[in-house]
């Protein structure tokens, strides 16, 4: 267990030692040159001072235990150290050394071997002191000033910001050197993760109340029940996360039976975990970015509607298209609210949202100001102004400067959430990033990232508003050796039966006289399948015969299936379905079982239309996630059609996962759940059990 109060020792240090030469002279000068004023130690066996401070020989040296250690030496050297680090009571380690875990890889079998040994006595060395790395860039903390960072950076001192958090020194380092106003106030590289890993980082940033948000660059999560700790404990403070998660094509796990296996894949399941999270998942830098400062300075948004304000009818166009598909939308006005914003014109203009209040009023304070405060008092969660700054050597910014401390003083009288948005880098100058978020105004850079920023916090604001989600069932389940047979779909359907799904009436025949006196018990018209654990997929091995209405039709359809297998299933024909549906249990490496719904039937591999749901779920979920199906609108009653019962649906999933909760389901496939005007029916069901696998 890593010891809590050094951590925060090393996150905020009031000292710092660094070891070795190359690297850390930067976290000598850059410590410096940001304003840290705790003592600095340089430790270097061979050298006689650095960066203009004397050199200690070894940490034995070292007049007291340094809160902090910079360790850029070679990795024997780096456990040694980090074991005397650990024996006189520093606060923690971050790892510049290399030649740990990273090393090797399949290719060089030995390397591996030498590295994850290295890295095990690294850890052993360590005990309960926390370390960041091996293999990292560092660590910069802009509010206690401490750099302890191998490179040339572009943070500066803040009061609060953001936290980032990366698993690529590359790009922290990047991130560092923005200029469209995130305040940062730190910048985590975490490197191999060998013992502080990103959930416990998010955890400190947590006691930190100087963090705003917290942005991650992930490609992967070692732990994650412990991730999914911090994110539940991320939101029940409400400090927002967004993170950049690498690898959206990543292969599923190779699970091959179903068609559930089809329409899930890794990143999906990560697309799932931070929607279950509230955390808003972004592609790009810019997008990052700019999400990150959009919610540290104006923070969640409370609802929806949102407003665009602009003198363009070009801009008010553009900012209209842009927001096609998302969950934000434009505010409507009551009529009184317009007749308000009305009056502050005198030329008879239309008021709309997105609002062009042409340039009557332009460079005008006092009437740009009472224009805006009256349009802003609809309510709406946030305001935008397009401004887009002249930039060149002859360039006078005043009238620019007019409209955007307009905007500031009717945001301020009136307690609105507001937002400067150029459209172009080159069209937001320095001074107008700072006068905005000295005015707690968000300036924002491009119309798409600003309206993806304001759907994210749109989004945020609910699930802040929203129950903390019950903490991830992570249950791993592996292919028994031997085997397990699949279940065939008499089995499967018996066993879901027993747990409450609707199944039709049907018996399962061994012979023409058996089938023929089923049918007639049941009635016409029924169903005939072939089945048996190697037919998964029966359509396209013509293994079903559908509507037969006579004893005729059975004898044939029968005399046909006989030749795929020596057992039958006559089922009730079920006629009426609004929809096919799929529900589907699969098993992950990293997040164990988890629940896809969608749209089912032959086509399911093509409409790709599905959602998944990490475990536990609610009927609220299931319900939720029904109804953003593409087919959602079939389900609900299409131009006048039966609508599906939702809820004879949402039981059914309950009825399933009610059963997976007590077997060791690796994989399950209803394809196709008939969701009917009254009821559901199960019509096919397939199950693979495995065993549990801690």
């Amino acid at each position: 267990m890593i010891d809590k109060h050094r951590l925060r020792r090393l996150l905020a240090p009031k000292s710092i030692a660094v070891f070795g030469s190359r690297g850390a002279d930067f976290a000598i000068r850059e410590s410096l040159a940001m304003g840290f004023t705790g003592p600095i130690w340089s430790i270097h066996p061979k050298r006689c001072e650095l960066m203009g401070i004397k050199c200690l020989k070894s940490a034995l040296a070292l007049p007291q235990a340094p809160d902090a250690a910079y360790v850029a030496v070679n990795a024997q050297s780096a456990i040694e150290t980090v074991a005397q680090l650990n024996n006189m009571g520093a606060g923690g380690a971050i790892l510049y050394a290399s030649g740990f875990s990273e090393i090797g890889g399949e290719l060089n079998p030995e390397l591996s071997r030498i590295g994850a040994k290295r890295q095990a006595l690294l850890l052993e060395a360590a005990g309960d002191m926390p370390i960041i790395g091996p293999n990292c860039y560092g660590v910069i903390n802009a509010l206690d000033k401490a750099v302890l960072w191998p490179d040339q950076h572009g943070c500066k001192p803040v009061d609060k910001g953001v936290a980032i958090i990366t698993q690529s020194g590359n790009i922290g380092l990047n991130m560092t050197m923005q200029k469209v106003g995130l305040p940062i106030a730190y910048m985590f590289t975490m490197g191999n993760q060998a013992q502080v890993d990103i959930a416990c980082v998010i955890d400190a940033m947590l006691d930190d109340p100087r963090v705003s948000a917290i942005g991650l660059h992930i490609e992967g999560i070692n732990d994650l029940a412990a991730f999914d700790s911090a994110a539940r404990r991320a939101l029940h403070h409400k400090v927002p996360i967004v993170a950049i998660k690498t690898g959206r094509t990543a292969a599923a796990s190779k699970i091959a039976l179903s068609h559930t296996s089809s329409l899930t894949g890794a990143d999906r399941l990560f697309d799932s975990l931070f929607s279950r999270l509230g955390i808003a998942r972004v592609d790009t830098v810019p997008e990052f970015l700019e999400t990150l400062k959009l919610l540290s300075i104006i923070g969640p948004l409370a609802h929806k509607n949102i407003a665009s304000m602009s003198c363009s009818g070009g801009e008010a166009g553009m900012m209209a298209d842009l927001i096609d598909g998302l969950e934000i939308e434009y505010g409507t006005l009551t009529f009184a609210q317009k007749q308000t914003t009305l009056a502050t014109f005198s030329n008879g203009e239309q008021v709309d949202n997105p609002l062009d209040y042409h340039t009557y009023i332009w460079n005008q304070g006092e009437k740009l100001t009472a224009t805006f405060g009256a349009y802003m008092q609809a309510n709406f969660s946030a305001t935008v102004l397009v401004l887009d700054w002249p930039n060149n050597a002859t360039a006078d910014p005043l009238e620019w400067d007019t409209a955007m401390l307009a905007l500031a003083d009717a945001a301020s009288t009136g307690h609105h959430k507001a937002v400067v948005l150029s459209s172009m880098a080159e069209c937001m100058p320095a001074h107008a990033i700072d006068t905005c978020i000295k005015h707690a105004m968000a300036p924002m850079i491009g119309m798409s990232q600003c309206l993806g920023a304001l759907n994210h916090a749109y989004r945020i604001g609910q699930a802040f508003a929203a129950p903390i989600p019950k903490p991830l069932q992570i249950r791993h389940i592996k292919i028994a050796v031997p085997q397990t047979p699949v279940l065939s779909e008499v089995q499967s359907k018996y066993l879901l039966g027993q747990h409450g799904l609707p199944i039709p009436k049907g018996q399962a025949v061994t012979s023409i006289a058996q089938a023929n006196e089923v049918a007639t018990k049941l009635g016409f018209p029924i169903t005939m399948k072939a089945v048996g654990a190697d037919l998964a997929h029966k359509t396209e091995l013509g293994a079903v015969k559908l509507n037969l209405n006579s004893a005729i039709e059975v004898e044939q359809a029968a005399k046909a299936l006989f030749a795929l297998s020596d057992t039958l299933l006559i089922e009730q024909m079920i006629k009426g379905a609004v929809s096919e549906l799929i529900i589907g249990i699969n098993t992950d490496p990293l997040f164990g079982q988890y629940l896809v719904l969608g749209a089912g039937g032959t086509l399911v591999e093509l409409l790709q239309d599905a959602k998944t749901l990490l475990l536990p779920t609610s009927k609220e979920a299931i319900m939720q996630a029904l109804t953003s199906l593409k087919c959602a609108p079939i389900l609900t009653g299409y131009r006048g059609q039966n609508a599906a019962d939702l809820d004879a649906v949402v039981d059914s999933v309950m009825a399933v996962l009610d059963y997976s909760q007590t077997h060791p389901v690796y994989e399950l496939d209803i394809n196709p759940l008939l969701a009917l005007k009254n009821g559901a029916a199960a019509v096919d069901a397939l199950i693979q059990l495995g065993q549990h696998h801690l």
